[in-house]
């Protein structure tokens, strides 16, 4: 039975039979090919979150697709008791291109990271040195199993499961003060993302990220780096770090990786994996022969491709339009991020939410991260045409809303509460957004819009 071509019977089941964790936009797509996706009734869409920053060669790829057949036709899984070519190869691509020596892969970036989380505890264990606190960042987020909620720096990701798992210290982001009085004996490691993704897209300055590299090695703490949302090109490097000058102890990947099939990797140096022993740890899955297989492919493709130089390329282009937008517009708070990993802030006029729908009603995905900030996280093999598509309906949006407080005021009603939208939207699919298409592009001009390209 396939209900791929019935919305409303896709609505339908996932109400009643999936467990509602998700605030879900009314549509489900079926199709895709490059950086765009097609919905239930052929409808395309430009996507420029890439699944968060997972679709890294986009859709239908070649060569990603010929390899994820090719492995499924042969064997999708082996059980991690023999050698699997696949994994050893992924291995061997991500140490040669890394400050790496070893890599364990498993399923996700959270498993990624709790693993990171155990090699830092472990090695200093082994050492028969009574180390285990870790140090992370306010604002951070390194994923949803009880030990990285509790890593995580923001406290409505644990407040529904506590008490939080002990050993984790939090320091606010790009602070080294804070962080140097925060270290004491026990201090075993310090673990951050180059880039906050989920709270904003916030970048590390790169005097912070040095003096805190300076500062593990003068007292013999874990440097960890949580990659899942930035490695894989998607800051114009192979791996965030390489913006910095530095090199990490442990680095957790996941995401981009695959391309699309759930994969994760956590990776150290020769010494540091002396804090593993056999049994130490382990995944049923991780490492299985499709999921490296689409590994591999993914990583030749960057390599031979000029993928990372296009991300480049393309992430100047939206920068400049973006800051060319900002000058045009008050309502443009702050444009941040690296390589195609990038958030647009607004101020209390626009909301998040309400900028999304706009968006998604014409054409064109993205997401919402607070109350106040969009993230777009593209597929890498986005071209500046595609780019200037979202630039040109962001403007024709923004200059509908720029302008007089009777302008605003009707923003601010098309945009409501969270309590507001509760009461006035009975179903999970996505708040309504009439009152703003009123305001904004009728329905002639977004379909030109979306005919660009």
């Amino acid at each position: 039975m396939s209900i791929e071509n019935d919305f409303g019977l896709i609505q339908d089941y996932d109400k009643n039979y999936c467990l509602q964790v998700f605030n879900l936009l009314p549509v489900a797509f079926v199709k895709g090919k490059g950086c765009y996706l097609y919905d239930t009734e052929g409808k395309k869409y430009l996507d420029m979150i890439g699944g968060i920053a997972v679709n890294c060669l986009g859709y239908a790829h070649p060569k990603l697709t010929s390899a994820i057949v090719s492995q499924a036709k042969s064997i999708i899984h082996a059980c991690n008791y023999y050698h699997i070519p696949q994994k050893s190869e992924l291995a061997y691509r991500l140490c040669r291109g890394s400050f790496a020596d070893k890599v364990f892969f498993c399923n996700s970036g959270a498993e990624a990271n709790e693993a990171a989380i155990k090699l830092a505890r472990s090695y200093f264990y082994y050492k028969d040195v009574d180390k285990y606190e870790i140090i992370t960042a306010d604002m951070s987020f390194h994923g949803r199993t009880m030990g990285t909620i509790a890593a995580t720096g923001q406290a409505k990701f644990q407040r529904p499961f506590e008490p939080a798992l002990p050993g984790f210290v939090h320091v606010p982001y790009n602070d080294i003060d804070a962080l140097i009085g925060a270290i004491n004996p026990k201090t075993a490691a310090i673990m951050l993302e180059l880039v906050q993704g989920e709270s904003g897209v916030h970048p590390a300055d790169i005097e912070y990220i040095q003096a805190i590299k300076k500062l593990c090695v003068e007292k013999g703490i874990l440097l960890i780096f949580d990659e899942v949302q930035t490695g894989i090109g998607r800051t114009g490097k192979m791996f965030c770090y390489q913006n910095y000058g530095v090199k990490p102890d442990i680095m957790t990947l996941a995401k981009g990786l695959g391309g699309g099939v759930p994969i994760g990797a956590m990776l150290t140096t020769d010494e540091v994996a002396t804090g593993m022993k056999p049994g130490d740890h382990g995944s049923t899955f991780g490492g299985n022969p499709l999921a490296c297989a689409a590994g591999v492919a993914v990583m030749e493709t960057l390599e031979n491709e000029g993928i990372i130089d296009n991300v480049r390329e393309v992430s100047d282009y939206i920068f400049d339009k973006l800051n060319d937008l900002r000058a045009k517009y008050n309502c443009i708070r702050s444009v941040r991020g690296k390589g195609l990993l990038i958030g647009i802030e607004f101020d209390d006029t626009i909301t998040a939410q309400g900028m999304r729908e706009q968006l998604f009603s014409m054409g064109i995905l993205v997401s919402a991260i607070g109350k106040s900030t969009i993230r777009l996280a593209p597929p890498l093999i986005l071209t500046k045409a595609q780019a200037a598509q979202f630039i040109k309906a962001l403007d024709k949006i923004l200059k509908s809303v720029q302008g007089p407080k009777s302008v605003f005021s009707k923003i601010k009603s098309a945009f409501p509460s969270k309590k507001q939208a509760k009461e006035s939207v009975p179903s999970t699919s996505g708040a309504k957004i009439d009152k703003l298409d009123q305001v904004l592009t009728n329905d002639s001009d977004a379909d030109n819009i979306k005919k660009d390209n």
